[in-house]
C-alpha cells in the first residue's frame, strides 16, 4: 500500500463526513451568503477551528467558481490548496534522519494517547534510515508501561535502559544519555508517564526528566515531542497550551485519526500553534505511523488527488 493510499484510508472517516456535510449544504449550483456561512458553521462543527474556517469562507468568497464544474469537487480543491498552504511549512521529515551528533527525544502526552506505541513506531523509522537507537523507559510509575517499551525494543531490536517500577525517572534519561554518548549512538527515545496537563507535581516530574538531561548536554532534550489523541476533539487544544508551557515542544504527533470523523482538529493546531507535524497514526500495525506530509494530508481529507 503507498503512502497516499495509506492517508486516504486513515482518513476516511474524515473525508466522508467532510463530503456528505458539504454535499448536504451545495444543493444548487452557486454558493450564496447563506451557503457560505453554512460551510464555515460545518468546518468549525468539523473541528477545523474557528479562524480556518473563517479564513477558508473568504477565500471561497472571492473564487470565481465554474457551474458547469462539479461544485462540491471545487470547494475541496479550495480547501485542499488552503491546507497544503498553511501545513506544508510545518513538515519535519529531518526528525528522523542520521543525525552528525546524539539527538536526545522527549516523548510526552497524556494518558492513554499511545505514547509508547508510537515510540516504537519511530524507532522503527529511524533505524530503517541507519541510527543507532536507544529507548529509555521513564515511564517508572508503571511496570506495565516498562514491559510494553521492553517488547517493542526486542520487536525491532533496538537498545532499551530501565530500572525498576518506582524508580526516580529522572534518573534513567541520564543514564541512557549517558550510556548513548559512551556507545556511539544516535537517537535517544525518553518514554514519560501519562500525565494530565492539569496535575502540577506530575508536570513538575516531567520537568525535572528535561533538567536533568541537560546536565550531560546543553542542549538536551533535543526534541520534545507532544502525542496526541485525534478522538479527544477540542481537549487537544488545551493539552498543547500546557505542555508547552512546561518545556516548549518542537514537534506533535496525532494517533488515532483513523478512528475520528473530526481529523479537522489538525488544521485548527496548525492554524493556531503552527508547531511542526512529525508523523500521524493511521492504524494499529507498526508500519501505520507516517510521516507528515501536507500535500497528502490535504488530499486524503479532501478526497482529492
Amino acid at each position: 500500500m503507498g503512502i497516499f493510499d495509506k492517508f486516504k484510508k486513515g482518513f476516511q472517516k474524515s473525508a466522508s463526513a467532510l463530503s456528505s456535510g458539504l454535499k448536504e449544504i451545495i444543493i444548487k449550483k452557486e454558493i450564496d451568503d447563506k451557503n457560505l456561512n453554512k460551510i464555515e458553521e460545518f468546518l468549525i462543527q468539523s473541528d477545523v477551528g474557528i479562524e480556518a474556517a473563517s479564513e477558508i469562507k473568504d477565500i471561497i468568497s472571492t473564487k470565481k467558481v465554474d457551474p458547469n464544474k462539479d461544485l462540491k469537487l471545487e470547494i475541496n480543491l479550495i480547501l485542499k490548496e488552503y491546507i497544503v498552504s498553511l501545513m506544508k511549512p510545518l513538515e519535519n521529515s529531518y526528525f528522523f534522519k542520521k543525525k552528525d551528533k546524539l539527538n536526545a527525544t522527549l516523548i510526552s502526552g497524556v494518558n492513554g494517547v499511545g505514547k509508547t506505541t508510537s515510540i516504537g513506531k519511530i524507532g522503527k523509522i529511524l533505524k530503517t534510515n541507519g541510527n543507532k537507537v536507544m529507548f529509555a523507559a521513564s515511564d517508572t510509575f508503571r511496570a506495565a508501561a516498562i514491559e510494553q517499551l521492553e517488547n517493542w525494543a526486542k520487536k525491532i531490536d533496538v537498545q532499551i535502559t530501565k530500572s525498576s517500577q518506582g524508580s526516580d525517572p529522572a534518573s534513567v534519561a541520564y543514564k541512557a544519555i549517558e550510556e548513548a554518548i559512551n556507545n556511539n549512538f544516535d537517537q535517544v527515545l525518553i518514554d514519560t508517564a501519562g500525565r494530565l496537563q492539569n496535575k502540577k507535581n506530575l508536570m513538575e516530574e516531567y520537568k525535572k526528566i528535561a533538567n536533568v538531561t541537560k546536565k550531560i548536554d546543553p542542549d538536551a532534550p533535543h526534541d520534545v515531542i507532544l502525542v496526541l489523541d485525534a478522538t479527544s476533539g477540542q481537549n487537544i487544544i488545551s493539552q498543547v497550551e500546557e505542555f508547552n508551557k512546561i518545556i516548549p515542544i518542537t514537534g506533535i504527533i496525532m494517533t488515532k485519526l483513523d478512528g475520528t470523523a473530526k481529523g479537522g482538529i489538525l488544521l485548527a493546531l496548525a492554524k493556531k500553534y503552527k508547531l511542526p507535524i512529525i508523523a500521524l497514526g493511521l492504524g494499529e500495525k507498526e508500519d501505520d505511523l507516517q510521516i507528515f506530509e501536507a500535500e497528502k494530508f490535504a488530499e486524503a481529507f479532501t478526497q482529492t488527488n
